[in-house]
């Protein structure tokens, strides 16, 4: 009767032990499906707000740690907006991004092409200058925990009225890509000097330019690749947009320029420089040239269309942009000397 009592007792307590494992087994899968579900959820909220892009976009490695993305040589308002380039330096502590291209979709699809090559954490943005082109994706990555760092001088732009205007202006000629979710970041590192830093065994240097192309830039320079992020300091295969530029202050940098020992250069626009002399020049001569027609209009006080006409612009008018870039340009340019001429 003892071990007939004691046998179902066995018994008893090995069923109780058996529910209790089946129990906790069903709480866990429960907790990891909820989880999952509240994972998918929030990429699914994130990604919602962002709509998709249809333009094509390649990830082509440029060095042993280097990555870009290029876009078309057009206006801001072409390809989707795609019409700047992006880079990836991938260390083994994390990725650099240089440049967040020109709305949150553009970097929504430049996340996931580097996801196709690492999973590192995204640590750092670093942005060339503020321009709408080159920040509006910003937030995506801010929203995986990155440090936005920015020269000296993108308040001079964010904190006018033109940069709600211009922001304005892209929600209604880039709809649906820029739209009411999408937002202008303040950066959380501002640099005014040279700034050296190393991730993951690479040595970067920004160099901080002052007012060049815009009211504050900066290169990026990855040392041991040898490879120079010039931003939009340097254009390859279009025209350069001046906009408000300091050309004066730009050409002083562009001849101060050392590219003895780089292996490659990547420019805000266009196509990788294999050979940076002379894609340093092409710009170099572009700003020369207006600088030199306009000075000469400004000496004799010519207006500005007089100034324009009376100028032969057949070199450049087969690179891609002048037709949208560089009239406005060559006004801009002709304004800032007057102002020159004045001081």
């Amino acid at each position: 009767m003892f071990q007939y009592i004691l046998k179902n007792s066995s018994m008893f307590y090995f069923s109780l032990l058996i529910l209790v494992v089946l129990l906790s087994s069903c709480s866990q899968f429960d907790s990891k499906s909820r989880s999952s579900k509240s994972s998918s959820l929030k990429s699914s909220t994130f990604n919602s707000t962002i709509p998709k892009n249809n333009v094509k976009m390649d990830l082509i490695k440029l060095s042993k740690h280097v990555y870009y993305v290029q876009g078309a040589s057009g206006v801001a308002t072409e390809n989707e907006g795609y019409i700047s380039n992006a880079a990836a330096i991938i260390t083994n502590k994390g990725v650099v991004i240089f440049d967040a291209l020109g709305t949150p979709s553009l970097a929504v699809l430049f996340l996931e092409k580097i996801r196709t090559i690492t999973n590192q954490p995204i640590v750092k943005v670093i942005v060339s200058h503020y321009h709408a082109d080159h920040i509006y994706g910003l937030s995506v990555f801010k929203e995986l925990g990155a440090e936005i760092i920015a020269p000296l001088g993108y308040s001079d732009y964010l904190d006018l009225p033109i940069a709600n205007q211009r922001l304005e202006e892209r929600r209604i000629s880039l709809a649906p890509w820029v739209n009411e979710t999408t937002k202008i970041l303040r950066p959380d590192t501002v640099i005014e000097t040279k700034t050296n830093f190393a991730l993951g065994g690479v040595d970067f240097e920004i160099n901080y330019l002052g007012r060049a192309h815009s009211d504050g830039d900066l290169t990026l320079l990855i040392k041991q690749d040898k490879v120079l992020l010039s931003g939009d300091l340097i254009f390859e295969g279009r025209i350069p947009f001046t906009g408000s530029a300091n050309t004066k202050h730009w050409l002083e940098l562009l001849e101060q320029i050392d590219n003895s020992s780089l292996h490659a250069l990547l420019p805000g626009h266009g196509a990788v420089a294999k050979d940076p002399n002379s894609a340093i020049k092409q710009t170099l001569n572009y700003l020369k040239t207006v600088r030199s027609k306009m000075q000469f209009a400004v000496d004799e006080m010519m207006t500005f269309d007089e100034a324009y006409d009376s100028v032969d612009w057949s070199e450049f008018e087969d690179i891609p942009a002048f037709k949208s870039a560089h009239r406005i340009n060559v006004f801009g340019i002709y304004l800032s000397l007057e102002e020159e001429s004045m001081e």
